[in-house]
């Protein structure tokens, strides 16, 4: 079974994301106030305890789809590369496999 590098990431992103005593910061930003009121209806509608959690699931949720998205970017890139300069698709596994094990 090949373990791909974006897979390796996403487990240890959840790890990370799993652990209840991140740091917090906090944040200003200014938005319309109509916005905030519809924030504040459909929290507890989709199970939020307010509107900032809300929004925090809302930021996270794209974040994490842009990371992947540049992320594996750039790894399926150094793939591509490394089979064209001859570097066969076991020595490839071996290292992500590597990787993963770390």
């Amino acid at each position: 079974m090949c373990i791909s590098y974006s897979m390796v990431m996403k487990i240890e992103a959840l790890k990370k994301r799993l652990d209840k005593n991140r740091p917090m910061t906090s944040i200003t930003i200014r938005m319309p106030e109509d916005v905030i009121e519809d924030l504040k209806r459909v929290a507890p509608l989709l199970g939020f305890s307010g509107y900032q959690p809300l929004l925090r699931a809302y930021i996270g949720q794209g974040l994490r789809s842009d990371l992947e998205r540049l992320e594996g970017d750039t790894v399926s890139a150094l793939i591509a590369s490394l089979k064209r300069h001859g570097v066969s698709e076991a020595v490839i596994n071996e290292a992500l496999s590597e990787v993963t094990q770390q």
